[in-house]
């Protein structure tokens, strides 16, 4: 292929883009069609919600139960805001940031549960007590909500973009440590698997489900991490405007509807009903 070709081709490609983005239908379908894939999640996490309330009603609400309900909730939210992402455009800019914004948050607060309860087993499993864990849990949790809501008080009161910028690395921030936790405690839990004497069937599925859920979800918070380094930077990668629909659809499609359906779909299996301890499986 000689350089006018390939200069052509580029044209075209760049014509395509910028034709696509410019464009309010396919601004309205790439929108639309991420908010039926949220909603698809949304329905499948409350689906298996209730399928897990039926097979153990005499329970409460265990991890397993509340990783479903934040799926739903997570995904729901995102489905109903893009929906109405022309309307969210057009609101006051700190409330499109924290309607944006919030779920990404939320998202972290339902993954960080697998990281929990995947060190609860591994300390368990070396006989090390795991009462410091849940409060480390929550503590995290709060820590980073607060200082996301400082942000977007300060952004309030004073919008100007160093701000929007120190926001957005904050979210890379939270995203690298997710990465990282998966990394740490799903790769330990690995190990440890894979390294216990006994072999059996239902050792091979659980160092599968551990190996496909933590390399799916470090690369997952990894990917967001890089991605949202760009969108604080460049202004070409800004997720929070109308004409990126492109850059939108596969921001989303890889660090949150595609690792979510993987995730549900491995962990899709129903726990049994009798021998539940305190700290049962996330099947």
């Amino acid at each position: 292929m000689d350089s006018s070709s390939v200069v052509l081709a580029h044209r075209t490609a760049s014509d395509w883009w910028d034709e696509v983005n410019n464009s309010t239908l396919w601004q309205d379908r790439i929108f639309h069609a991420l908010s039926v894939l949220f909603g698809l999640i949304s329905a499948v996490a409350l689906i298996q919600l209730i399928r897990i309330e039926c097979r153990v009603p005499e329970f409460g609400w265990t991890t397993q139960k509340v990783f479903h309900l934040l799926n739903f909730l997570v995904n729901g939210v995102r489905s109903l805001v893009f929906v109405f992402r022309r309307g969210v455009q057009k609101m006051n800019p700190i409330i499109q940031h924290i309607l944006l914004d919030l779920p990404g948050l939320a998202f972290f607060t339902t993954y960080a549960l697998l990281v929990l309860f995947w060190a609860e087993i591994y300390y368990q499993a070396r006989s090390v007590s795991t009462d410091g864990l849940r409060p480390t849990f929550y503590m995290i949790n709060v820590v980073t909500y607060v200082i996301q809501i400082a942000l977007w008080l300060v952004l309030w009161w004073k919008p100007i973009q160093p701000m929007i910028i120190i926001s957005k690395i904050f979210f890379a921030g939270v995203s690298f440590f997710a990465a990282l936790g998966f990394l740490l405690y799903g790769g330990r839990l690995f190990l440890m698997l894979k390294r216990f004497p006994v072999e059996s069937k239902g050792r091979r599925k659980k160092l599968q489900e551990v190996g496909y859920v933590t390399t799916i979800c470090f690369l997952c918070f990894l990917l967001r991490c890089i991605m949202v380094c760009f969108n604080a930077f460049d202004k070409a990668a800004d997720l929070d405007v109308l004409d990126h629909p492109i850059l939108n659809l596969l921001y989303y499609l890889l660090v949150e509807i595609l690792p979510s359906s993987l995730v549900l779909f491995i962990l899709r299996k129903l726990p049994p009903k009798r021998g539940i301890t305190q700290y049962h499986p996330i099947h």
